[in-house]
């Protein structure tokens, strides 16, 4: 198995990710509904643009323009049949990039949630999951991605399924679940239940932790959380660039450099290793970002009163772990 991530983080006390996919395509005129893998294909100087601002900015490490090109998402295009090329396509774009860079960039293969629903509650199976997830595992492998990055996962049961799938297809990992209902997961798993799940599994992640969600606060007391439960495994921390808005019929998300570079630092504070941006995240927030964690001394791991006071409110008053946390709601959400 590749180790380029693993040898990074035995010489780095952190590493900067990057920021959004999506926000950027659309900026470059991706259209609502269409499929982003897509481009690999039809405009991969756009792709190549998407990895290089990122590098420029600082980034250590990239995700590939894969989060949807698994059978089952691209089934909604009828193109089922393109997972694995569209996923190499889109390594082997990312490898082009980080090979001609002087320092050392990982090349992380993005693998997104099928979008189904894991049984018994939906019709997807343990099985067809792990066939699924291996497809597109196969192609980011051919590609030449240096690590899977499996995001955005609600379900235990989907998460597990890539687990098993990427062992198949004998490649590390690093994987992420978004907490965006009052501390859960859409599927109802907790930060400690996250915790304790992945040091279950036979083909452990190198890394693991949380992305997307609903801001910056939310996703730091996730990150306390993984950090209470006592783990040694390293934490990644990917959080939105600030609350989402409609402004001028579009989605605009309010998180400025500046709260983003807080964010960062308090992220390391807190106990993450890689740090990174999702929804909203674009080049100039993680220039802001690398700048803070290079110059900014570490400082003590910090409690909730700091996150809320220099990142702003958690959007609920339970962190879904206490007696009265809410049933979580069922809703949907793509990444970047």
């Amino acid at each position: 198995m590749s180790n380029a991530l693993s040898r990074m983080m035995a010489q780095r006390e952190w590493i900067l990710a990057d920021g959004a996919t999506g926000t950027n395509l659309f900026n470059m005129g991706l259209e609502s509904g269409n499929a982003p893998e897509f481009w690999n294909e039809k405009h991969p100087d756009r792709i190549l643009k998407l990895y290089q601002m990122a590098v420029d900015a600082g980034s250590d490490l990239f995700l590939t323009n894969s989060f949807g090109g698994n059978a089952s998402r691209l089934k909604l295009h009828g193109a089922q049949r393109r997972a694995r090329d569209l996923s190499r396509i889109s390594a082997e774009l990312g490898r082009e990039v980080a090979d001609r860079t002087e320092r050392p960039v990982v090349v992380a293969g993005s693998v997104g949630p099928t979008g189904d629903i894991m049984a018994p509650m939906g019709t997807l199976t343990h099985a067809l999951a792990v066939e699924i997830f291996h497809e597109q595992a196969e192609g980011l492998k051919e590609g030449g991605a240096d690590v899977l990055w499996l995001e955005t996962i609600s379900s235990p049961e989907e998460y597990k399924a890539a687990a098993e799938a990427f062992l198949l297809a004998q490649m590390p990992w690093v994987g992420t679940m978004s907490f965006d209902t009052a501390g859960r997961t859409m599927m109802g798993m907790t930060s400690a239940g996250m915790a304790d799940m992945v040091e279950t599994l036979d083909h452990k992640p190198l890394a693991f932790g949380a992305n997307c969600g609903v801001g910056a606060s939310d996703l730091l007391r996730t990150i306390l959380g993984f950090v209470g439960q006592g783990t040694e495994r390293p934490i990644v921390a990917k959080g939105n660039a600030g609350i989402p808005k409609f402004v001028g019929g579009h989605i605009h998300y309010d998180g400025t450099p500046e709260l983003m570079a807080e964010y960062a630092c308090l992220s390391r504070d807190a106990g993450a290793t890689i740090i990174g941006g999702c929804c909203g995240t674009m080049a100039i927030h993680l220039s802001h970002m690398r700048e803070a964690l290079e110059t900014r001394p570490r400082g003590p791991r910090p409690g909730l009163d700091t996150i809320t006071e220099k990142l702003g409110a958690f959007s609920s008053d339970v962190d879904g772990t206490g007696e009265n946390a809410p049933a979580p709601r069922r809703t949907r959400r793509r990444g970047g």
